[in-house]
């Protein structure tokens, strides 16, 4: 077998589910290699990239409708093991020769699954053992509105709910099943067993992926490709560009040149804090360009949080071309891009899949550049990128902040970005942040940050009257930053944070917090 980290890998064929991404790091977490492609992609490419395993993902359509969506032929021509699940299963019912009906039974949420025959997928599992119940038995996530009511040819029933009695099916001599739950969330206690059985049991892939792998893998890729050439990184202090200048630095040491924006927009002592790391402790060449008095300038005026955003990124560009075009012998561009970027970024091949919508760092550089594109990190996911970091040696307060929008501060200061606005924004949000760490609650949320407000407000400071400025202070929970609920921080910890922002920090008279959810509120504010 090939020690390459790609070599067992699995193809999930995306129908739209919000849970497509997460059945992705599962499998990764395994330790196997996968892509999501959709559901409409080339058959020609699906064969050509001769996976060991298809999984077929949920989605929102229902199979019971016209031109409803279904999964290419070549999927179970390949002669690998397929796994449907939940949308996936009931395509692969209705394609193979069963029924799937409407209107008979919607679960949503919790559900006990019966496991009453013998499969490769659930034997030996039982959340109730001991519990006196006939047969094993399953805490699963349901989210489906139809359900199969006839089973394909040479399929047998392996599980079934008090709602549904084909909860999950299999044909063993083909390798075909069938689960109409999500192993992939949280909620379905040994989902993630079920997964590692599929992948590591029935297709048979050895768990190569692993942090350590996919570093040697990277380093060898990016000597191959750049050679003796010179790589230029934009640096911006975020986990991703951070990651991406430690990994290069391994690869290809004095070849790398790092630049550092700094933006006048960064958290407090930020651009200091990633000189220190980069440059001293990793040895990163890194050229910092003082450019704050430019952006602040380039702002003055500005309202609308858009504008804001496009000023600010089309000035970034600006000031990095201005920096590049000094070095000589630079024939790499190297980026940030993630896999989660070009996922959503890529339509269907037909064209009969949305795009999710665009970024910035996907679909090429500006002619003018004149570069070739190194994107080391386009694979990975977020948490993948994480776990790198950490083995990097980055260290491990920086590789997991809590995100960080790309215009900086520019938009948690509403309205117009001014120097004042921005120093004081810097040090609300250290108070806030150090606080958080030293009650052991920032790992607990997902994501925390002040928010200066464009209003006055009348205080009493000492004994006397103070007109001064608003400050919101935002927290919230989330898996997938798609939705996401305000955390419930305790008043305690609210009021000493409220007390040393009014008190430390002069021209700051009033502190909210803000309970808002998303949806109908965005985590940030602008």
């Amino acid at each position: 077998m090939s020690d390459s980290i790609h070599a067992d890998k699995i193809l999930i064929l995306d129908f739209g589910s919000q849970y497509t991404q997460l059945i992705a790091r599962r499998i990764r977490e395994i330790g196997v290699y996968c892509e999501i492609w959709a559901w409409d992609h080339d058959p020609a490419e699906i064969a050509a990239f001769a996976p060991r395993g298809v999984i077929l993902s949920g989605g929102p359509e229902s199979v019971t409708a016209v031109d409803s969506p279904r999964a290419p032929q070549q999927a179970f021509a390949l002669g690998v093991p397929v796994l449907g699940i939940c949308y996936g299963m009931q395509a692969m019912a209705v394609q193979l020769g069963g029924r799937v009906e409407s209107g008979h039974a919607r679960e949503f949420g919790y559900a006990a699954v019966d496991l009453p025959g013998a499969c490769a997928l659930f034997d030996g599992l039982d959340d109730h053992a001991g519990e006196g119940a006939p047969c094993p038995r399953l805490d699963a996530w349901m989210s489906h509105g139809d359900r199969v009511t006839a089973l394909p040819e040479g399929f047998i029933t392996v599980a079934s709910t008090q709602s549904i009695p084909i909860a999950a099916m299999s044909d063993p001599r083909r390798r075909l099943f069938g689960v109409q739950f999500h192993p992939e969330v949280t909620h379905t206690r040994r989902g993630s067993e079920i997964l590692r059985r599929f992948v590591v049991e029935v297709c048979g892939c050895a768990t190569l992926w692993t942090a350590r792998g996919i570093i040697d893998d990277a380093v060898q890729s990016v000597r191959t490709r750049v050679g003796g050439g010179h790589v230029l990184l934009g640096l911006s202090g975020g986990v991703d560009s951070s990651v991406v200048a430690a990994l290069l630095e391994r690869a290809v040491g004095s070849q790398l040149t790092c630049v550092f924006v700094d933006t006048g927009l960064l958290r407090f002592d930020e651009a200091d804090q990633v000189m220190a790391t980069m440059a001293g402790n990793l040895g990163v060449r890194v050229l910092r360009v003082d450019a704050a008095a430019r952006f602040f300038a380039a702002l003055a005026g500005i309202h609308d949080p858009e504008t804001k955003r496009k000023t600010i990124g089309r000035l970034f560009v600006d000031v990095f071309e201005e920096e590049a075009a000094k070095l000589s012998d630079v024939r790499w561009l190297a980026q940030g891009t993630i896999y989660p970027d070009v996922i959503e970024s890529a339509g269907a091949r037909t064209g009969k899949a949305h795009v999710i919508k665009s970024h910035h760092n996907v679909g090429g550089l500006p002619e003018r550049m004149q570069l070739k594109l190194l994107e080391p990190l386009r694979e990975l996911f977020k948490d993948e990128v994480r776990r790198i970091g950490v083995e990097l040696g980055l260290p491990r307060e920086m590789v997991y902040r809590h995100p960080f929008p790309g215009p900086g501060l520019g938009v948690r200061i509403l309205g117009e970005v001014r120097p004042e606005h921005a120093a004081l924004l810097q040090r609300a949000d250290h108070v806030f942040i150090e606080e958080l760490r030293r009650e052991g609650l920032y790992d607990t949320v997902s994501q925390a940050f002040a928010v200066f407000l464009p209003v006055k407000s009348v205080g009493v400071v000492g004994d006397g009257r103070a007109y001064e400025w608003v400050i919101a202070l935002r927290a919230v929970e989330t898996v997938d930053f798609m939705t996401a609920r305000w955390a419930p921080l305790p008043y305690a910890f609210l009021d000493r944070v409220s007390l040393r922002i009014i008190n430390e920090i002069k021209g700051i008279s009033r502190v909210v917090y803000d309970i808002s959810g998303k949806p109908p509120a965005t985590i940030e504010w602008e």
